[in-house]
């Protein structure tokens, strides 16, 4: 019995699973600990098949260096991606630490092994929240629809150009500072009038210890407030993943 098998497509197909599986690996929310490793690979390995008919035609057999440095690219480019769709979402986080540390929770602070981050209670609230809200708003598919239009721009044997990443990584990171601020910063700035009340009522009456009363009066206010905050965050979401999908697409440019 003769079973033919089209090298060409099975090769293209390998390398497609490399960058996926690298992608998966470490772009949220599939990165995140919770979910099982045979998942996460049945998941790489479907996506690999669905994506072998789009990178197979015209791709050509290569040697076995050029293979093997086709594999480090694809490894590169597909982590590239997945980290600057963890560099969007990371402002939810930034911003869940900043209220963290201006309200007094900090002293709670913890690490959570299933989500790889080291923060006390709304630093980690954020974090489950955004990722429950990309599968629920389906942002997770636009995510994968980046990755699927990467092997448009990077072929599988194909190379790209570093300046790009390179800026994109720059002003990602200082995007994401400015979004951490915005999202925390009308909290932050109610507590740091707070303490500076509660530093006058100290100075105009020294018998009345009004820092002692500091931290449960800052911890109220951050849970009256942040409740403000958690209800914009479906629409922070859906602008991070937007931001995402555009990152995605400027590497592939």
């Amino acid at each position: 019995m003769n079973i033919p098998i089209d090298l060409a497509w099975l090769e293209a197909t390998m390398l497609a699973a490399v960058r996926i599986t690298a992608f998966i690996v470490i772009a949220p929310p599939f990165s995140y600990g919770g979910i099982p490793m045979r998942i996460k690979a049945m998941l790489a390995i479907g996506l690999s098949l669905a994506m072998g008919a789009a990178v197979a035609p015209g791709y050509e057999n290569l040697g076995t260096g050029p293979f093997l440095g086709a594999l480090v690219v694809q490894v590169l480019t597909g982590a590239l991606l997945g980290f600057l769709v963890m560099l969007c979402f990371s402002a939810l986080q930034s911003a869940g630490n900043l209220i963290d540390v201006f309200g007094g929770f900090q002293l709670a602070q913890a690490f959570d092994p299933q989500s790889m981050i080291n923060g006390a209670q709304f630093t980690r609230l954020f974090h489950l929240a955004a990722l429950a809200l990309l599968f629920a708003s389906g942002g997770y598919q636009v995510i994968l629809a980046g990755l699927a239009r990467s092997f448009e721009a990077v072929p599988v044997s194909g190379i790209f150009d570093v300046s790009a990443p390179a800026e994109l990584l720059v002003t990602g990171v200082s995007q994401m500072v400015l979004a951490a601020v915005q999202i925390a910063g009308p909290l932050i700035l109610v507590l740091f009038l707070a303490d500076v009340g509660l530093g006058l009522i100290t100075r105009v009456a020294p018998a009345l210890n009004a820092f002692a009363m500091g931290f449960p009066v800052k911890i109220l206010l951050t849970l009256m407030l942040a409740g403000t905050v958690f209800i914009a965050l479906p629409g922070l979401v859906d602008a991070l993943t937007s931001e995402a999908f555009r990152m995605m697409r400027g590497v592939q440019q």
